[in-house]
């Protein structure tokens, strides 16, 4: 039976809106590897070091954190400085979700996310992996209104990212978040969890 699920899907898929519900409908464990990555990067946790020795003091903010802006500015077109990143950043992020997910093992469900699932290689850590998609239009408007993206930021992100044909054939379900009636996109979810034996939780 399924008990590690991973989520992936592009930028304004609604990934998300996704998470939340399967937190408040089947009490879902939530591993957020953005969020996990960030608290990694604090004092004191593995990959602080790590990126002060990369990038140096360029990097550290006045509190003595992490200067996450400078870091993105530095990366930003060095595709070997960002290569150098990952190395740091990914197998430390790994590690803290396997660590989380032993830690969550009595969780009804524990469901993972992130982007880069698919390059990341979490196909070994997840029972499954499920795509949430949304048509390019309606993520682009996602984006406009949510995020204040220009159309010209929103290409940019939309080219770096795999394409929907690869996210469709590399996961086990694709979840269509495209409608604006989000019960569409719930009922998506109801269904392929039912059919995998996993009840909502009241």
């Amino acid at each position: 039976m399924m008990k590690v699920l991973g989520i992936t899907g592009g930028v304004g898929s609604g990934k998300s809106t996704v998470l939340e519900y399967l937190r408040q409908a089947y009490g879902a464990y939530l591993i957020e590897c953005d969020e996990v990555a960030r608290d990694l990067q604090d004092p004191g946790e593995a990959c602080y070091e790590p990126m002060i020795r990369l990038f140096g003091q360029q990097a550290v903010a006045a509190d003595g954190s992490i200067d996450r802006g400078a870091v993105a500015r530095l990366v930003f077109g060095d595709s070997d400085l960002r290569s150098k990143l990952n190395a740091i950043v990914h197998p430390a992020v790994k590690a803290r979700v396997l660590q989380l997910i032993r830690e969550h093992e009595d969780s009804p469900l524990i469901v993972v996310e992130a982007a880069l699932l698919l390059d990341d290689g979490y196909d070994a850590v997840c029972d499954e992996i499920w795509y949430v998609y949304a048509d390019e239009e309606t993520r682009r408007e996602r984006l406009k209104s949510s995020r204040g993206y220009t159309d010209e930021r929103i290409t940019q992100m939309f080219r770096s990212q795999r394409p929907d044909e690869s996210f469709r054939a590399l996961t086990s379900l694709t979840i269509d978040n495209s409608s604006q009636n989000i019960e569409n996109t719930f009922l998506q979810v109801d269904q392929a969890l039912a059919l995998r034996k996993i009840g909502k939780i009241s």
